[in-house]
């Protein structure tokens, strides 16, 4: 298996035992780069782009996975909720969070059809036993509801605070799950209101040194987590199953990550490591089939090639891989034999790009797909906008106290930020998505670098053909073209040598 990348005008061949040339100034596998040439980049990719709009292949190691419907879920049969009275602490009505959030504050989840989300917030202290207020940090699990005409949150606080290092999932019902490490378990409850306090619903735990949960199912009531082991990785159905937490599965290999490609919740695609170390490659999980696994990403034999977003509607998938040489940003199409491009407009020279939400909606319509980047710079975190189609970054500046990584598209093409602030404690900002239309003179965000609104080759219009008349054709001194005997053509190219025959 061969795979082929055009960078900057220079050919890169990737090959099974077969070493890698890289013409002189451009970016070699060490990830050396020369200063980038604006206008010789913007020519090199549009002649690459007129060659051939792919770079590189993805040969699968087996077929598209198979969609298929929901398995039947029986319903849940857990002890009676237990009803919490007011706590001994209440969290203040604006936390004290800064405007922009660190790298390390808890993560902003948000259901697969972005009607809730859940997070862990910062109060600004609880009572303590002599009166005085600890200036220690006290987390508390909070509920936004976004479906509604306003967005408004619910604080879900307890007798007592949560650990930093606890996570949270929303549920399509309202409720939102949440892992506490206590000792060497890991306790799974379900929180939901009660009028003036919260109500928790023990689920049971799981005794392992890690264990992360997966983002939400698409089914909205399932949730699942892994535990790594050395050797191999465990598969848990924590909330949605019979009886409290049980592992369905024991996965070979380091497994993370974790990305749904279906709207019924059965294919999950994981980035698994080999158990004898290796690089990573995407596979895919069918909980419907005994989370029967088959290889999803193969761009290289050892690049590593992990999936960072899918969309189940239009089938399109960002990719992360170092491939080309260097960890870049790519997209394909689930199921489709077309190889894997890497945009150049995707890398900026002086920020981190992460895509983080799809457009869904776009039914067979992939590259028209919009999707929201978090871009993070010296500056801070902004948001980019791009489509396959368009090739162009759109950088646009985020609300104060924007939930950095976080944000959910409508099928009309409006993101949907969440913040907060000292002005208010839930708030979410509408962004519609740029038209990817050439203007000149237009002017870059605030705060935002100017190489990344440059499109990533020049745009050139669609040529005009006029039609001639069969009378008037110049057929003077052409000849008969030599067809090839029609026994030794494959029937797809002898079909084309009949069409451009009539011409």
């Amino acid at each position: 298996m061969t795979a082929c990348a055009i960078e900057d005008g220079a050919a890169v061949a990737v090959e099974a035992g077969e070493t890698v040339e890289v013409e002189p100034g451009s970016e070699g596998p060490d990830g050396a780069t020369e200063p980038p040439d604006p206008v010789a980049d913007a020519a090199a990719d549009a002649d690459a782009d007129a060659a051939d709009p792919w770079d590189l292949a993805v040969p699968r190691g087996g077929p598209a996975p198979r969609v298929a419907s929901a398995p039947h879920v029986p319903p849940v049969e857990s002890p009676a909720p237990m009803e919490l009275s007011a706590p001994a602490w209440v969290p203040a009505e604006a936390p004290a969070l800064s405007t922009a959030a660190p790298a390390s504050a808890p993560a902003f989840t948000i259901t697969a059809n972005g009607a809730y989300a859940a997070r862990l917030t910062a109060a600004r202290g609880r009572p303590g036993g002599s009166g005085e207020v600890d200036t220690a940090t006290a987390w508390f699990p909070e509920r936004w509801t976004l479906d509604g005409p306003e967005p408004y949150a619910v604080p879900l606080p307890l007798n007592q605070p949560e650990e930093a290092d606890s996570q949270v999932l929303p549920l399509a019902d309202g409720r939102v799950l949440i892992r506490r490490r206590v000792a060497d378990r890991h306790t799974f409850s379900l929180l939901y209101p009660t009028g003036p306090g919260t109500g928790e619903l023990p689920l049971g735990a799981v005794e392992c040194a890690e264990l992360t949960l997966l983002p939400p199912s698409p089914d909205g009531v399932s949730a699942y987590a892994l535990s790594a082991g050395e050797h191999s990785t465990g598969l848990w159905l924590v909330a949605g199953g019979s009886y409290g937490p049980e592992r369905i599965a024991e996965l070979p290999g380091r497994c993370s990550g974790g990305v749904w490609l279906d709207r019924a919740g059965r294919l999950l695609a994981l980035d698994r490591e080999p158990a004898g170390g290796g690089p990573v490659k995407a596979v895919a999980v069918d909980l419907g089939r005994g989370a029967e696994m088959t290889p999803l990403l193969q761009i290289a034999p050892d690049s590593n090639d992990r999936l960072l977003l899918a969309d189940p509607d239009s089938g399109l998938l960002l990719i992360r891989s170092d491939a080309p040489g260097h960890d870049r940003i790519g997209w394909g199409v689930l199921g489709s034999c077309l190889p894997v491009r890497f945009p150049e407009c995707l890398r900026l020279p002086d920020a981190a790009v992460t895509p983080f939400a799809v457009q869904p909606g776009q039914m067979l319509m992939p590259e028209s797909c919009a999707v929201a980047l978090r871009i993070d710079g010296a500056a801070g975190s902004w948001v980019g906008v791009w489509r396959p189609a368009g090739r162009r970054l759109h950088q646009l500046p985020v609300p104060e106290g924007w939930l950095a990584g976080s944000g959910v598209w409508s099928r009309e093409g409006v993101l949907a930020l969440p913040y907060t602030n000292g002005e208010t404690a839930c708030a979410v900002a509408l962004l519609e998505a740029p038209a990817d239309v050439e203007r000149a003179g237009r002017p870059s965000p605030a705060g935002c670098p100017e190489s990344g609104m440059q499109p990533s080759a020049a745009v050139a219009p669609p040529p005009v053909y006029r039609p001639v008349p069969l009378g008037q054709a110049p057929l003077v001194g052409r000849t008969a073209p030599a067809w090839p005997d029609r026994s030794k053509v494959e029937p797809g190219v002898h079909a084309f040598a009949r069409r451009g025959r009539r011409r």
